[in-house]
């Protein structure tokens, strides 16, 4: 390898920009659209990255750009480096949402990203019309290295357990309820016996393990029958509505996600806690004043919508 290349002081650091969306979109063409640039330009810009730390950075795969064995251990670190230097010089200038074009990531489950995302992109581009927001899916047990690394600038999800550096603060108290199709033979809520002897449909992105409502069954003592399991609330709404199959969820997102598909709405035989919405974020961004302005919309955001506890609609 070249020792001038490898100083460095010598290294573009635009270039790093060019590898972390790469890394991210793990596409060519994807990362050009996120930088505002050619795909020519992304290739040149990886080839001279690649010649200064005598790395190949990313193997094509199809059209998939899979990080190299060194990428995955060091593009972590590099991303968190990065960050802490974007927070640096932001405390240089003040933040004004109206002229920012900063792009901010929210991690979010699909059911919280149907329901929430709507409402929270409206009330983004009227205060921020210059920025960019997306949602993306993420890991929850990787939840403190993805924010270390700059990956998302903020998750919202049910209440999971979390310690430093991670922060949270809770945004919704949601109800469970029983989602039936409006053919179903029973007519009206079902006794906890029906309930058990009913067939239920489950959602999760995982293959396997217990699901959200079974965590807080388990605690009553009471086991249901799992006879299907999907991996969106999409899916089982469509399921739902043409079987005699039981959903168990929390009722905002039902009634807010549900409203496509013929299905009724039943309290649960039985008293069930609150599901509860949080949002987390790193705490690295306590001060930051970009990161407390978009924990302030999405706090405002909820409110306005989602006010008081939820009640099932029949």
């Amino acid at each position: 390898m070249n020792r001038i290349h490898s100083r460095p002081d010598s290294l573009d650091l635009n270039l790093l920009r060019v590898f972390e969306a790469v890394f991210r979109e793990r596409h060519l063409t994807r990362a050009a659209d996120a930088l505002a640039l050619t795909p020519s330009a992304i290739s040149h810009a990886l080839r001279r990255l690649r010649e200064h730390l005598g790395d190949a950075l990313f193997v094509r795969q199809g059209n998939t750009m899979v990080p190299t064995p060194a990428c995955h251990r060091l593009a972590p670190e590099l991303f968190e480096q990065m960050a802490n230097l974007r927070r640096l010089l932001q405390q240089w200038t003040r933040f004004d949402p109206a002229s920012t074009r900063q792009t901010f990531r929210i991690g979010m489950p699909e059911a919280v990203e149907m329901t929430l995302f709507p409402t929270l992109q409206a009330a983004f581009f009227e205060a921020a019309p210059e920025a960019s927001l997306a949602s993306v899916s993420f890991d929850r047990t990787n939840l403190s290295r993805l924010m270390s690394a700059g990956l998302i600038d903020l998750a919202i999800d049910v209440a999971q357990p979390v310690s430093d550096p991670i922060q949270h603060q809770p945004l919704l108290r949601d109800k469970f309820c029983i989602v039936a199709s409006k053919t179903h033979p029973l007519k009206r809520a079902p006794t906890l016996n029906q309930y058990l002897k009913s067939r239920h449909v489950s959602v999760s992105g995982r293959s396997s393990g217990i699901v959200l409502e079974d965590h807080a069954l388990l605690h009553l003592g009471i086991q249901r029958r799992v006879a299907l399991r999907c991996q969106t609330y999409s899916s089982a709404f469509a399921i739902v509505s043409a079987s005699d199959c039981l959903l168990t969820m929390p009722v905002e997102l039902g009634n807010e996600m549900a409203r496509p598909y013929a299905l009724r709405f039943w309290p649960t035989p039985f008293e069930l806690p609150a599901v509860e919405l949080h949002q987390y974020w790193h705490a690295n961004n306590n001060s930051d004043a970009s990161g407390q302005w978009l924990r302030d919309l999405v706090l405002r955001v909820v409110q306005e919508r989602w006010t008081g506890h939820a009640g099932v609609k029949r």
